[in-house]
């Protein structure tokens, strides 16, 4: 180390102090006693955390420090513990640190080998595969997903209801976005008439059931995605069982019935539902998020009359529109099993395709609604079956 190299440290050393492994492991202890509340950054590289780290650690690389850290750790007062690899970069990382403004910094001596050379507990990260890497690597150069936020939705659960116009370019984003296991379900059989909008198809699917047309489609698209079929119809005798098992349902249905049967269910299960529908030229889209929004009751407490809702068989359907409205339902699904951005909860987002427009509207939760109000008993509620004469 040249003498530049040596008085920088020894600024370093002015700024920031050093504890020993036994130090941060008696710490981190009191930490889990409930003793104080400091945060343990792990500013090494990635292919060095796959190495291995201190359980409860956050990663932040000391190339991105200075990007990430106000993310990671926004409580500038917390106290801030500092590892690399032998003590040197997360002594300048410190130094960094204590001009960005935080006000207790401290390095490990000896970083993560003196650490693993004590005998104290590493975590080993579970990490994707090459081919993996490969076939995600543009989500993992977004920080709001990355690898973490990949191996969540390898993780993730989402139920379509129905494999048509808008399950189809759903599901076919969905899985290859990578989400683990897709849940299809399905009673009709494929017909000539479907290939003009449902993607998952094909001509020689026809009389095939929709839902293991769909199974072959994903999974010659994306061999990491699981795919459970129900050529079956949603209905009061199987509807809590199959939503039971997922993390998000997307609502692809065309009928009242069933949408009323599962906004009723996803109520009592607290199961998010991302709803579309698609009539002619025009699209909705919108977040029904039980306790946080208004549901789909609250949006229509009673069906219209047939004849003024009448199915895409009965009145008609530009075949790209569901490409739009199920693609914009697979971002939505994306965003909340992530957690991130701000999801179409309590906001209905419209699209003319003849005005090339998107509208917004707002919606609200009524107090009221049987489903979600205040005195609400959706468990007993009407799914209005005799009322409403549409096509499934």
């Amino acid at each position: 180390m040249g003498e530049a190299s040596r008085e920088i440290m020894r600024r370093a050393r002015e700024l920031v102090p050093e504890w020993t492994p036994d130090q941060v492991h008696e710490a981190l202890k009191r930490k889990g006693e409930g003793a104080q509340d400091l945060v343990l950054v792990d500013v090494r590289e990635k292919h060095e955390w796959n190495e291995g780290y201190i359980p409860g650690a956050l990663h932040v690389p000391r190339g991105y420090l200075e990007l990430q850290i106000e993310e990671a750790v926004p409580d500038k007062t917390k106290p801030v513990v500092l590892y690399c690899a032998g003590g040197v970069r997360s002594l300048m990382a410190g130094a960094t640190l204590k001009q960005m403004g935080y006000q207790n910094v401290i390095s490990m001596a000896g970083g993560f080998g003196q650490w693993r050379a004590r005998g104290y507990e590493v975590a080993q990260p579970r990490t994707l595969g090459e081919a993996q890497r490969k076939r995600y690597s543009r989500h993992l150069l977004i920080p709001e997903v990355g690898e973490a936020g990949q191996l969540k939705l390898l993780d993730s659960r989402v139920l379509l209801l129905g494999a048509g116009g808008l399950g189809s370019p759903a599901a076919y984003y969905l899985a290859a976005a990578g989400v683990g296991t897709i849940g299809v379900i399905d009673s009709d059989v494929v017909d000539e008439s479907n290939l003009q909008r449902q993607i998952l198809h094909n001509v020689s699917r026809i009389g095939k059931y929709k839902a293991e047309s769909a199974r072959e489609t994903i999974e010659a698209l994306n061999p990491d995605v699981k795919v459970i079929t129900y050529v079956d119809r949603l209905d009061e005798t199987n509807v809590a069982r199959i939503i039971a098992d997922y993390d998000v349902i997307i609502d692809g249905t065309d009928n009242f019935p069933t949408r009323y049967l599962l906004n009723d269910a996803s109520i009592i299960a607290n199961k998010p539902v991302v709803h579309g529908s698609v009539f002619r030229f025009e699209g909705q889209v919108t977040v029904f998020k039980p306790h946080e929004g208004p549901c789909y009751r609250c949006l229509y407490p009673e069906p219209p009359p047939a004849a003024l809702a009448p199915s895409c068989a009965e009145a008609g359907v530009l075949g790209v529109l569901p490409g739009v409205i199920g693609l914009l339902q697979a971002v939505e699904t994306i965003k909340l099993l992530l957690g991130i951005g701000e999801p179409l909860v309590g906001r209905l987002l419209t699209y003319d395709a003849l005005a090339g427009e998107f509208s917004e509207l707002k919606l609200y939760r009524d107090p009221q609604c049987p489903a979600c109000g205040e005195n609400a008993h959706p468990e007993n509620l009407p799914t209005y079956a005799d009322v409403c004469a549409l096509s499934a």
